[in-house]
């Protein structure tokens, strides 16, 4: 299992192929549906982001809430493919990674080789055990989405597998 510390570089991703597993440590942001057009509605207004794309890795989950003695709550993917429409203009900003479940498309794909990025897989169902790698949780950016907003999650050794490599490659 290769372990991988976030930022992730372009170097950094052209050492990974499809298939590999991984654990990943650093901070990942939270992304579903409505984040993502809150996000959209903003780069369309030509407005800053309340936080930095560039570099950045975007989990498609939405963290439930924490009991007192945890960071976090159970935290699974969502299907990657809902993201879809989203997916290659943050690339193209330069979203270094993205983790979800499921296929995505050519589109997207395409996104990632271009950006030289990286599409990680979560299993899912296993939203216990990634709750389990938060060490810290902080709501930045729409908190009237509740567990849809973006959330700020500082992981260690969580879990996923390479889908998309930046050169192609795929486990689908």
């Amino acid at each position: 299992m290769k372990k991988i510390n976030l930022p992730i570089t372009k170097k950094d991703a052209e050492s990974l192929k499809a298939g590999e597993s991984v654990l990943i440590s650093g901070v990942i942001l939270t992304a579903r549906d409505c984040a993502h057009k809150r996000i959209f509605e903003i780069l369309d207004d030509g407005a800053p982001l309340p936080f930095k794309i560039k570099n950045a890795v975007i989990y498609y989950a939405g963290p439930c809430p924490a009991k007192p003695e945890n960071a976090s709550g159970s935290c699974g993917p969502t299907t990657s493919a809902r993201m879809e429409s989203f997916a290659p203009r943050l690339l193209d900003l330069g979203l270094s990674a993205v983790i979800g479940k499921g296929e995505m498309n050519d589109e997207t794909i395409a996104a990632i080789i271009k950006n030289k990025a990286v599409y990680f897989a979560a299993i899912g169902g296993a939203g216990a055990l990634y709750g389990k790698a938060i060490k810290s949780s902080e709501c930045i950016a729409f908190p009237e989405l509740l567990s849809e907003a973006v959330y700020k999650l500082e992981v260690e050794d969580f879990p996923a597998v390479v889908a998309y490599d930046c050169r192609g490659g795929s486990i689908y």
